[in-house]
């Protein structure tokens, strides 16, 4: 009688680093030729935990070094016997808990919550990585979510029909400390859309389909610097992580170097200890050097690798590209080489990190950032500041985003020439950033006009060391305008919104005579008149603005 398993098959899809675009770890999925397997499990812990099993077991015989994702349901978890096997057969293959990360696959409802929660911290105990699987296309409470506080959370690519809540979500992971990424990724445009919500790993059709055989390559659209969202202090240690090759601090020479004369693409090994923690760092081309000398393999051959391996390298996961290189320079010119190991806050591995990754990624930005300067005044263009802007919408900060320009900056030109119009810029440009050092972004958009963004209180000074001053263009007297709008949690939904609400602003602004300065709320009819007179009363107050 042929049993379940004899129709039941496994494919393996990658997880995409959206930085490196390498390949993070293979998802196991459950292919049955025959029958409702899965719908089955679904009812059944027991059953589950068996799939689970027997996922690992076929991504053993694959002989597959990247870290695992192995789906699990909600309720088989909240019954924590349903996988009781799976750590000794992770033993078994010779896999680590900390190379596995469960997928925790809805549905939620009717699980019992604190079984659940108490089932994760049992398993992150073992050294286990969670995932929260098929957020926005299933039924995880919110609540639920953040107690689960998971390493990785996978948003179904629907959702990226909705940018402000998958940037939400963008800055849910950030609290979190995890990890976002985007599954069923089937186009060039949905690559794009997750690029520029800041996830970090994606998976699906675009990248490569489910195989029978891991892929050992996957195709990664060209990287557009326009969705590259820039960085706030540099980009993150997360999204340069490559997995890592691990192996038990008790490890020979010759296993050592049976892992990498077999996986050619292995740039060194990481010997950790019982918790994952790596101890020793062994650098590919060193040890293979030392173990082709002329005595090398009698030499090194049974002792344990440990002997020929260095102190690793390691950083926090939460550190920067900036850090890394800072640990990078610490020491003698034959490591600079060397993966960086990346850990965890218990300390575990969690991948590594190549130089060359980093130097590329952060020449990049460099360049990206020098090309999106103004020559003129060599600040950034409104491509930065409404990115910024976008970020502090998905925080949910109170923020004030002001237009600022030169009253009748044409007369200006004709009157004094473009040479004292172009002084005049760069010093209005200057003051700005003076003004609002260290609590502001500053941006030219182009001719006379400058986007300020920060916080409501900060506009204080930009009104005082700024619209206030006396200014001149070749010995002619000149005065600003200043249009602001403040928005609150909820208040628009982008950028774009802030732009709309602070347009009509602008206008009002520039119908008033000498320095003006006019303020609005977003969601709130009418404008407030901070400075200036002429169409509008001096006083300050309320008032319409006309069509």
């Amino acid at each position: 009688m042929r049993s379940w398993t004899d129709a039941l098959r496994f494919a393996f899809q990658p997880v995409v680093n959206l930085t490196t675009g390498g390949i993070a770890a293979l998802e196991i999925l459950a292919r049955p030729e025959t029958g409702d397997i899965l719908a089955e499990a679904r009812r059944n812990p027991e059953l589950d935990g068996r799939l689970a099993v027997l996922a690992l077991r076929a991504a053993a015989r694959k002989e597959a070094l990247l870290p695992l994702h192995i789906n699990v349901f909600a309720a088989t978890l909240a019954d924590l016997g349903g996988i009781g096997p799976l750590p000794g057969a992770i033993r078994e293959a010779g896999r680590m808990p900390w190379e596995v990360t469960l997928d925790i696959v809805p549905p939620y409802t009717h699980v019992p919550h604190r079984a659940l929660l108490e089932a994760v911290a049992t398993l992150r105990g073992q050294g286990f990585r969670i995932s929260a699987d098929g957020i926005g296309d299933g039924d995880v409470p919110l609540r639920l979510l953040t107690d689960l506080s998971p390493d990785l959370i996978k948003l179904d690519a629907s959702l990226l029909g909705r940018p402000a809540a998958v940037r939400a979500m963008r800055t849910l992971c950030e609290e979190l400390g995890a990890l976002l990424a985007v599954e069923g990724v089937e186009s060039e445009l949905q690559y794009t859309s997750a690029l520029s919500a800041g996830a970090q790993l994606a998976q699906g059709e675009l990248f490569a389909p489910p195989a029978r055989i891991p892929v050992a390559d996957v195709y990664v659209p060209p990287r557009s610097a326009a969705v590259v969202p820039p960085p706030r202090s540099g980009p993150s240690v997360r999204e340069f992580i490559r997995p890592a090759a691990l192996l038990p601090v008790t490890a020979s020479a010759l296993q050592v170097r049976a892992l990498l004369t077999g996986s050619p693409d292995v740039s060194g090994v990481l010997l950790v200890d019982q918790t994952g923690a790596p101890v020793r760092s062994v650098h590919r081309s060193r040890f293979l050097l030392s173990m082709s000398g002329r005595y090398g393999h009698a030499l090194y051959a049974d002792r344990p690798a440990f002997k020929l391996g260095d102190a690793p390298r390691t950083v926090g996961v939460d550190a920067t590209a900036w850090e890394v290189l800072d640990v990078v320079a610490v020491g003698g010119r034959d490591r600079t080489s060397d993966d960086v190991a990346v850990v965890d806050r218990l300390g575990r591995c969690v991948g590594v990190v190549r130089l060359a990754d980093l130097v590329r990624a952060l020449a990049e930005t460099r360049v990206e950032e020098a090309a999106g300067l103004n020559p003129l005044t060599r600040l950034p263009g409104s491509d930065a500041i409404t990115g910024e802007t976008d970020r502090w919408i998905a925080e949910g900060r109170v923020f004030a985003l002001s237009w600022l320009d030169i009253d009748h900056f044409k007369q200006v030109n004709d009157g004094a020439g473009f040479a004292a119009g172009d002084e005049l810029i760069r010093a209005v440009g200057q003051a700005l950033q003076q003004a609002v050092a260290g609590h502001a972004r500053v941006g030219h958009i182009g001719g006379d006009d400058f986007l300020v963004l920060a916080d409501e209180e900060g506009l204080a000074r930009l009104v005082t060391d700024v619209l206030d001053a006396p200014w001149s263009a070749g010995g002619r007297p000149v005065t600003l305008s200043l249009a602001t709008v403040v928005c609150g949690p909820g208040g628009v939904a982008d950028h774009r919104e802030a732009a709309a609400c602070l347009a009509p602003l602008k206008k009002a602004a520039k119908a008033l005579h000498g320095a003006s300065w006019v303020l609005g709320r977003a969601g709130l009819p009418g404008h407030e008149i901070r400075r200036g007179s002429g169409a509008y009363p001096a006083q300050a107050g309320y008032a319409t603005v006309e069509p």
